[in-house]
C-alpha cells in the first residue's frame, strides 16, 4: 500500500507520525510526501523541509506566496507521480487543500483529510468547499463529524494524539530538575510559539508581562522549551527578559533527550503562558494551569475578529465547554492583562484542573491510541 502525506507545521507532523505508526501495525505501507522531523523517523523522505509551509496570518503569506504556489505545484506533481491508495493531507489546509484540488482535477486518487477544518468557530462555508476535493475526513474534537457529514463527506472522530503523549513521573520531575540546576524553584513555562512570526511578535510582549509576575514571585524560574527552527530567536528576544530562561531546544541532543526534557519540564511547571494553539491540550495533559495569548498581524486580527463565531480560542474551553482558561488575545494581549492573569493563576493554580481532565476524557484518554484509530478509519473506507 502505498500512502502520500502532507504535513505544514510541528502540530501536524506529529498527527502524521502517530498515523504512520498506526498504519505499521495495520498493513505494509510506503509512505511519501511532506514531513517534519517525527514523520521522518517512521520512514518519510520528505519532499522539501516542512518548515517552509509553517507560515500563519492572511497578511503574513503575502511575501512568500510565489515559493508556496510552486511548492504546491511541486507536491501535487510528486503525488501524480507516486499513484499512492490514498493521498493524507495533515491540517494546513491553504496548502493542503490546494495540492488536493490538483490531483483530484487530475486524477481519482482518494482523499483524506487529517484535522477538520473549524468550521464552528470561523468560515463554516469551509466544509462545503472542501468536500469538492475531500472524500474523507478525520476530526480531532468530539463535536466535529456532524459539520463534515453535513457537508457531505465521511468523517471520523479519532481522538486527538496528546492523550497517548507520556507524562513525565516525579523522579523523572527531579532528574531535570537536577540535570539543569533549578532546586525545588517553582517553573513557569513560557511558550511564544512554534512560528518565526509568532516569536517575534509574542516574546516581547510576554517578556513585558514578566516582569511584575517575577517582581512578586522572585523565586519562580522560567523555562521555555522550543522548537529548532525559532531556538536561536527565541534566545535573541529572551535576552531582554528580566531573568535568563532555560531554554530546551532539540539542537545538541537527540530527539528522545529532548522529548524526555520538555514532557518532564511540562509536568515539573507550577503554571505557563503560551501562545494559542494546539499547546493547551498538552498543558492540560500534565495537568499544567496556563494563561493564553495571541496577537496577529493589526490587519488579519482585523479580518478574523470580525468572522469568528466562538467566544474563545482555547481548545481546553472549547473541549470542556466551560471558560476555565484565561486568554489575553487580541487588543488584550498586552504585558499587564497577561501579568494579571498569570498572577491568578499562580494564586490559585487548582481552578482549571477539572476543566483540563474532562477535556482528556473527551479527546479518548484511556482508549485505543488516536494515531491507530485514526489508522483504523483510513483503511475501514478505502
Amino acid at each position: 500500500m502505498k500512502v502520500f502525506l502532507v504535513a505544514g507545521e510541528a502540530s501536524g507532523d506529529r498527527l502524521g507520525a502517530a498515523l504512520m505508526a498506526g498504519l505499521k501495525t495495520l498493513t505494509d505501507v510506503e509512505f511519501a510526501g511532506v514531513g517534519g522531523p517525527l514523520m521522518q523517523s517512521e520512514g518519510l523522505d520528505s519532499l522539501f523541509p516542512m518548515d517552509e509551509l509553517s507560515v500563519m496570518g492572511l497578511v503574513e503569506v503575502l511575501p512568500k506566496y510565489r515559493h508556496l504556489k510552486r511548492r504546491i505545484a511541486q507536491t501535487a506533481e510528486a503525488v501524480l507521480q507516486t499513484r499512492p491508495d490514498v493521498l493524507i493531507t495533515i491540517d494546513s489546509p491553504d496548502f493542503c487543500l490546494r495540492v488536493a484540488r490538483i490531483v483530484k482535477a487530475q486524477s481519482n486518487t482518494r482523499t483524506v483529510h487529517y484535522v477538520a477544518p473549524s468550521v464552528w468557530a470561523w468560515r463554516p462555508k469551509r466544509a462545503e468547499k472542501m468536500a469538492r476535493v475531500i472524500d474523507h475526513v478525520l476530526a480531532l474534537l468530539p463535536f466535529e463529524p456532524p459539520y463534515m457529514q453535513a457537508a457531505g463527506m465521511a468523517c471520523d472522530f479519532v481522538g486527538h494524539p496528546v492523550v497517548t503523549e507520556p507524562v513525565a513521573d516525579a523522579p523523572q520531575q527531579a532528574a531535570f530538575r537536577a540535570a539543569h540546576g533549578l532546586g525545588d524553584a517553582r517553573l513557569l513555562l513560557v511558550l511564544p510559539g512554534s512560528r518565526s512570526g509568532e516569536v517575534a511578535r509574542l516574546g516581547p510582549v510576554f517578556g513585558r508581562a514578566l516582569g511584575p509576575v517575577l517582581a512578586a514571585h522572585p523565586t519562580l524560574r522560567l523555562v521555555v522549551p522550543t522548537t529548532g527552527n525559532v531556538t536561536e530567536q527565541v534566545r535573541q528576544i529572551a535576552a531582554d527578559w528580566p531573568q535568563a530562561p532555560l531554554i530546551l531546544g532539540p539542537s545538541g541532543q537527540s530527539a528522545a533527550a529532548y522529548k524526555r526534557d520538555k514532557a518532564a519540564a511540562f509536568a515539573a511547571a507550577s503554571a505557563a503562558l503560551a501562545a494559542s494553539g494546539t499547546v493547551s491540550l498538552e498543558l492540560a495533559a500534565t495537568e499544567t494551569p496556563m494563561v493564553m495569548a495571541y496577537d496577529a498581524n493589526w490587519l488579519t486580527r482585523s479580518i478574523i475578529k470580525r468572522m469568528l463565531l466562538i467566544d474563545t480560542a482555547t481548545l481546553v474551553n472549547l473541549v470542556s465547554d466551560t471558560r476555565a482558561v484565561p486568554e489575553c488575545n487580541g487588543a488584550d494581549c498586552t504585558p499587564e492583562k497577561i501579568a494579571a492573569a498569570l498572577q491568578k493563576v499562580l494564586a490559585d493554580p487548582t481552578a482549571q484542573l477539572a476543566a483540563m481532565r474532562l477535556t482528556m476524557q473527551r479527546l479518548g484518554q484511556g482508549g485505543e491510541a488516536p494515531g491507530l484509530r485514526a489508522a483504523r478509519a483510513v483503511l475501514s473506507r478505502l
